[in-house]
């Protein structure tokens, strides 16, 4: 293996530590030695990739932004019938939720910290979605309402449990097991309740 080969393999490894502290363990505390110990390499190593924790954090933020705006995508861009497009749209964010349990509480986290939260949709294509929406209120697929109280109901409907995940598994006494089948059951649920047939 080439040196350049080992530094990207390091590199790497290290980012995908932190994304695992961060994202799957909820450690959003951990210290830079924290995520050398846990990757098996030397802290000045982070230093030497990174720079500093901050910028790996921040790196780690900019790929978090990235799983959200390719969640968007796909309502977006996609040919599909609308509840299929929004079906869709739900699967892969329960199935980020589960490959990381508190990606969405990190990224709260971080625009309570004052982090810039990137816009993921442009204006033309909330109007079109706004459109797709109205249109499915005329055929009497989802109940009327303004077009951005759908959105913002599929999203709470998403997003709120994860964002929550330790208050709720502490305050229902469900374990970590428990809440990812809990939310693997989740997306016709939704779907029930955003659409009427």
């Amino acid at each position: 293996m080439s040196n350049q080969a080992k530094k990207d393999q390091t590199q790497e490894l290290i980012k995908e530590t932190a994304k695992n502290l961060f994202f799957v363990k909820g450690k959003f505390d951990a210290t830079t030695q924290e995520i050398a110990d846990a990757a098996g390499v030397n802290r000045t190593l982070i230093n030497y990739y990174f720079r500093s924790r901050d910028n790996l954090i921040q790196i780690i933020f900019d790929e978090a932004q990235r799983v959200e705006h390719e969640k968007s995508e796909i309502i977006m861009n996609s040919d599909l019938p609308f509840k299929e497009k929004i079906g869709q749209f739900i699967e892969g964010s329960l199935s980020t939720s589960l490959q990381y349990p508190y990606l969405e509480t990190y990224i709260v986290s971080q625009i309570n910290k004052g982090n810039c939260h990137q816009k993921d949709i442009e204006e033309d294509e909330l109007k079109k979605l706004y459109k797709d929406i109205e249109a499915e209120m005329e055929l009497g697929n989802i109940e009327k309402m303004a077009p951005i109280q759908f959105v913002l109901n599929m999203i709470s409907l998403l997003v709120f449990p994860s964002a929550v995940r330790p208050l709720l598994m502490e305050n229902l006494m469900i374990d970590e097991v428990e809440f990812d089948k809990i939310i693997s059951e989740r997306k016709e649920i939704i779907l029930n309740m955003l659409f009427k047939n």
